[in-house]
């Protein structure tokens, strides 16, 4: 078969997948443990777990609740309550460059392609929201299934109200622009499967968000 059918029928099967777990959602009001969901539909667990990812960062479900039990709450409720958005950016920065690299060295061409479209920010979409897609695709796509549950995380605490910052930065249409073209060189990088580039980029990226972080919370501070 064409490689580039192949892609399609692949991408279009993805796309079936996440609507059935939308629709079983919105259904039931939660879904079942990954191992019988994969079982039920007849997919491959990191399949079924990409689709996910999908629903987790358009805010359609939650976090993963099938192993979590009070404690786990409990200590998410304490890290967010001890952080801060510069404590969150470090750890992006110690993190993410790696998570660039693995999935430039393990990515399949069907996830490869969900990183290149998650890349520019489409029109129907929150910038925040889209910024989230596309960091958590990447993470799904190292086939590291700890990096991505801590990754996971990490952006939930990030993400939190109580400690991200405003979405005024959101909002500039110059700072979107520059940011697509962040995300385009790690993406590019990916689909190129050079790891050095990837992590590259992918540091630099974050590397302008942390800048962006201190100057609105310690004006006047390096981080360099």
């Amino acid at each position: 078969m064409n490689s580039t059918l192949r892609q399609v029928r692949d991408e279009q099967a993805f796309n079936r997948l996440v609507d059935i777990l939308r629709k079983r959602f919105a259904a039931e009001g939660s879904l079942p443990a990954e191992r019988t969901m994969a079982k039920q539909l007849n997919v491959k667990r990191h399949q079924l777990r990409g689709a996910l990812e999908v629903l987790r960062a358009n805010g359609e479900i939650g976090p993963p609740t099938s192993r979590r039990g009070g404690s786990g709450l409990r200590r998410e409720e304490s890290l967010i309550r001890a952080t801060n958005p510069i404590e969150v950016i470090e750890m992006r920065l110690a993190i993410e460059p790696s998570l660039a690299r693995l999935a430039a060295l393990r990515a399949s061409p069907l996830e490869i392609a969900r990183i290149l479209r998650a890349a520019t920010t489409s029109d129907d979409i929150d910038t925040g929201a889209a910024d989230l897609i596309f960091h958590k695709t990447i993470a799904a796509s190292t086939r590291n299934s700890l990096a991505a549950a801590l990754y996971t995380l990490l952006r939930q605490i990030g993400t939190d109200v109580r400690v991200r910052l405003g979405n005024s930065a959101g909002a500039n249409l110059q700072r979107l622009v520059q940011r697509d073209a962040e995300h385009r060189a790690v993406a590019e990088a990916i689909a190129a499967r050079d790891p050095d580039a990837a992590e590259s980029a992918m540091r630099i990226h974050l590397a302008a968000v942390q800048r962006r972080i201190v100057d609105r919370l310690a004006p006047g501070l390096s981080v360099a």
